[in-house]
């Protein structure tokens, strides 16, 4: 999606970032500048092309990234530690970024009779999704961090 969809829609909206690489949310506006620029080939090529990849995308990370974690996990930490529900952490990264494409669909598809509620609510996803995925990267470097501890110091 980065070297391939994304590059294509941004195309259509250079300087507009699209909904999924906004992690700080966007607002009615936005979103409403965004779709215009974006145009009827840029919205067909965002719902046609990237979403349907992007439907993929959260499951396996959710997948990899819980069982990279369950590893370093039980590397570093002794079985009964709580640390270990933190595995859930992708999971719930990757349930928030499915939140986010279908209400990026309900944009797209009712353009140009964009709700206000719709957009606040895609843009709430999009600030979670992008929350959990620094949390997990955060929990990840962490989990590195002690696996080389533990194992080489």
């Amino acid at each position: 999606m980065i070297l391939y969809t994304i590059p294509i829609i941004s195309a259509y909206a250079p300087k507009l970032p699209i909904f999924d690489l906004s992690p700080s949310g966007y607002s009615y506006e936005y979103a409403k500048e965004l779709l215009f620029a974006l145009g009827s080939d840029g919205r067909n090529m965002y719902l046609n092309t990237q979403l349907p990849l992007d439907f993929i995308y959260p499951g396996l990370f959710s997948i990899s990234y819980s069982l990279m974690l369950v590893w370093l996990f039980r590397k570093s930490f002794s079985e009964d530690s709580k640390i270990h529900y933190l595995f859930l952490v992708p999971f719930l990264a990757g349930f928030f970024d499915y939140l986010e494409n279908v209400f990026i669909i309900k944009m797209i598809s009712s353009y140009p009779d964009l709700q206000m509620s719709t957009v606040n609510t895609a843009s709430f996803f999009t600030v979670l999704k992008s929350g959990f995925t620094v949390l997990f990267f955060t929990l990840l470097l962490l989990g590195f961090i002690l696996f080389f501890k533990k194992r080489f110091f």
